[in-house]
């Protein structure tokens, strides 16, 4: 069904609601979920057309299918990228970014602070079919610089970082890649593009986990990259055509209705996550409170200005402790006593998380690369969503009370 295009220069609140493929024959309001592995052609010469990538078409669910499409469409919207490619998990969005970019000999410039499955999975997978990594400071950009060979081919960054929001200077970091006529790609899982957008920052490529905030009520999991058309139909959509790493439709029906609360959802857990860190930081029983949107962050100047002023929703403390046995103890009695929150390692979610990162997200890191990424056994991360926060503040007076 024809419709009138879209204005252009629209809000990005209005692009999380309204950008999408073109309505079917029938004109739904709210976007349809096509529910196929396949597509019937008119003909066998349009079939012959589309299969060969002569015309555009529908033809096989692995290959594309139009709720895909329009999740696609509206996130690459969001972060100003000319393209995007959806995949079923976040982490498959960084294995296709791998496999598309990167060859035996090719080196890779990582910060020490990323997801630790993205450490397994970038330093030492792909270390099996001969790929360099080196791992550096995520706010150094100094060691970025020194880290560059003549074989780099990408950067890569999250930022702000899990769990100890650490933010990196997007547009340092990509003047660095540039010039060794690398690329950078950044995860922006945290802030998501209604506080962050790294390609306005010089990064090449956006990586995503839908499954985060961008779904928002921990229904399914998603993941995606955005950025030139070059580097996604050219360079990443071929290799996904083979290998398969695709979203379901239901999956991106289920996050593309995500996207129309993204900006009001993000807002309010920012706020929050603020109120929360800064009562956290007067507790005498916290030793320090991470979080980007407080004063007392390192990088505090740097996250306002590249996060539209706002610090996301999630936060870490770590607990007073005289050694890692005992803060690991205390991490889990607190954690223990608390009865509204709950524990789980995914964020992004209305419901708030609470995480101890030193024994799930990155527990299969070795001992020396969670020091490294400054993963303490007094650590505790907090994904804010959006109970009243005199709640969720009775519910850590219970934890600490418990110690």
């Amino acid at each position: 069904m024809s419709q009138k295009p879209l204005p252009e220069n629209l809000h990005i609140d209005t692009l999380a609601v309204r950008a999408a493929v073109d309505r079917s024959q029938y004109g739904e309001n709210s976007e349809a979920l096509y529910l196929t592995s396949g597509f019937v052609q008119p003909d066998a010469q349009t079939a012959a057309r589309r299969f060969s990538g002569e015309e555009e078409g529908y033809t096989y669910g692995r290959v594309g299918n139009p709720t895909v499409s329009s999740f696609e469409m509206r996130l690459a919207a969001l972060e100003g990228a000319q393209a995007c490619i959806a995949t079923s998990t976040g982490m498959s969005a960084i294995l296709l970014m791998c496999l598309g970019l990167l060859k035996s000999g090719d080196h890779v410039i990582c910060s020490h602070s990323v997801f630790g499955a993205t450490i397994k999975l970038i330093g030492s997978e792909f270390a099996k079919f001969g790929v360099q990594t080196s791992f550096v400071s995520q706010t150094d950009v100094a060691q970025w610089q020194a880290a560059m060979q003549p074989n780099t081919r990408l950067l890569f960054a999250e930022t702000p970082t899990n769990p100890l929001t650490q933010v990196c200077d997007i547009r340092a970091l990509a003047d660095v890649a540039h010039a060794g006529n690398a690329l950078l790609v950044v995860d922006n899982c945290f802030s998501t593009p209604i506080l962050q957008r790294p390609l306005m920052l010089g990064a090449d490529l956006v990586v995503h986990s839908g499954t985060k905030y961008l779904d928002g009520q921990g229904r399914v999991m998603a993941g995606a990259l955005c950025g030139s058309d070059q580097l996604i139909n050219e360079v990443l959509a071929p290799v996904m055509r083979s290998a398969g790493m695709t979203l379901s439709p239901f999956n991106a029906w289920v996050v593309l209705k995500g996207l129309e609360t993204l900006g009001i959802r993000m807002k309010a857990q920012s706020q929050q996550c603020l109120d929360l860190a800064q009562w956290l930081e007067a507790q005498k029983q916290v030793a320090r409170v991470y979080y980007p949107g407080l004063s007392s962050h390192p990088q505090h100047a740097l996250a306002m200005a590249q996060q539209s002023g706002l610090g996301g929703a999630v936060l870490s403390f770590s607990m007073k402790a005289d050694s890692p046995e005992q803060g690991r103890e205390r991490a889990f009695q607190f954690m223990n006593a608390t009865r509204t929150v709950s524990l789980s390692t995914n964020l992004g979610d209305v419901k708030t998380l609470v995480a101890h990162p030193a024994s799930t997200s990155h527990g299969r890191l070795a001992e020396e690369q969670r020091q490294l990424a400054g993963i303490e056994q007094s650590l505790i991360r907090v994904a804010v969503g959006l109970e009243h926060l005199d709640d969720l503040k009775a519910d850590f007076v219970r934890g600490f009370d418990a110690l």
